[in-house]
């Protein structure tokens, strides 16, 4: 059956009027000018379509906390952040015990094997942490933080059966950079994050592919000194080396749009990514709430649209869904809309190497938001089909 979509603003490189888009087999058939034969008909009635939104780092949603312990955990999160436009999301847990990560990294492997159009794409999970500098924990459990160990690395790998995609560290703890290679072996993506490293540490990782920075300014040092000497921190050597493609927290809280501005200014629309970076919270009210897995996780409360943790020392994660990114960055950083929706889909599915994802393309899978001008989710379509 072929789905023809009308009467959209498609965004793309630029926005796009007067042109159609055909959907079969859950893949984009064509966008193209012409009138080509249809089985039924979406009219957009002048929203705007994108690609659907890609979530590289999230740690739930909906009152769901990726790493809680159960499959149903993990979807009914996903779930919620689908119905905010992202329909590819790579579950992310925070420091943890070993036991409790590798119960993360099997559930996320199995969910995975369920992936239907529909449904919120499951895209592989991300560990950040728990080889992080304890000078920059932030809200990360301190319990857990420790230096990279290759035994128990090793074994989330293996556990995950080429499910696991990424994982955040601090370069600076990792001997000899064993870690940095290992991922690169294994085709997983290295990024450097709670990091108290200097450019001079953190640049042997970044030749080695570790060219992520993880929530940039969040959990990482800035300009310091080493016997009286000033070293560029982790913030500026993501600045100075242009492979390094930053993520960033675009709530307009963690990141003041001020901020925003000057990050875009110095990376530009094609080296960086859009993250909710969102815990638990995420679609829901303010009050109590839990960071990290509901057994073991750290007691925090939402107000005003942010989490903190209870003695006002941290924020604890977001409570941003994406289409509140793309507003922040559209509204009040001023940037243009078809470079805010790049940061949220054509860029995160290139630092993951996710295929046929994130561009409106031929070939490509049929994963569309509908939104307003204000960025307010009218329709979710995930591989041809409206979000169940």
């Amino acid at each position: 059956m072929v789905t023809k979509i009308k009467n959209a603003v498609f965004i793309t490189d630029t926005e796009e009027k007067n042109k159609y888009l055909y959907i079969e087999d859950g893949k984009i058939k064509a966008f193209t000018n012409d009138e080509l034969p249809f089985d039924e008909e979406i009219d957009a009635e002048g929203l705007y379509v994108s690609a659907g939104f890609i979530d590289m780092h999230t740690h739930g949603a909906g009152n769901y906390d990726f790493a809680d312990g159960e499959k149903e955990d993990i979807i009914r999160a996903a779930y919620t952040h689908a119905t905010y436009g992202t329909t590819t999301i790579y579950p992310t847990c925070s420091s943890s015990s070993t036991e409790d990560t590798m119960r993360f990294i099997e559930n996320v492997r199995d969910v995975m094997k369920e992936n239907a159009p529909g449904k919120p794409h499951i895209a592989g999970s991300h560990l950040e942490g728990p080889y992080f500098a304890d000078s920059q924990k932030g809200a990360q459990n301190p319990d857990y933080i420790k230096p990279p160990c290759k035994e128990e690395y090793t074994e989330f790998e293996k556990r995950a059966e080429g499910t696991l995609k990424r994982i955040s560290f601090a370069p600076e703890i990792d001997e000899n950079y064993e870690l940095c290679d290992f991922l690169k072996e294994k085709g997983i993506v290295s990024s450097f994050g709670h990091t108290d490293g200097i450019y001079e540490e953190l640049l042997p990782a970044i030749e080695k592919g570790c060219t992520l920075a993880t929530h940039l300014y969040s959990g990482m040092n800035q300009v310091t000194r080493r016997n009286c000497h000033r070293k560029l921190g982790a913030v500026e050597t993501a600045f100075l080396e242009d492979e390094v493609i930053v993520e960033i927290i675009a709530d307009g809280i963690h990141l003041p749009p001020e901020l925003l501005k000057l990050i875009y200014k110095i990376k530009g629309p094609d080296k960086i990514c859009l993250v909710t970076d969102s815990m638990r919270g995420a679609g829901m009210g303010e009050g109590k709430s839990v960071l990290g897995p509901k057994n073991d996780g750290m007691d925090c409360f939402i107000k005003d649209g942010i989490a903190y943790l209870t003695d006002m020392t941290a924020f604890a994660g977001s409570v941003a869904t994406a289409d509140r990114l793309v507003r922040v960055m559209n509204k009040q950083a001023g940037v243009p809309l078809t470079e805010c929706i790049k940061m949220i889909t054509e860029n995160p599915a290139k630092v993951m190497g996710l295929p046929k994802r994130g561009s409106l393309k031929e070939g490509y899978f049929a994963d569309l938001v509908f939104f307003d001008d204000n960025i307010n989710i009218k329709k979710v379509i995930i591989e041809g089909e409206e979000l169940k």
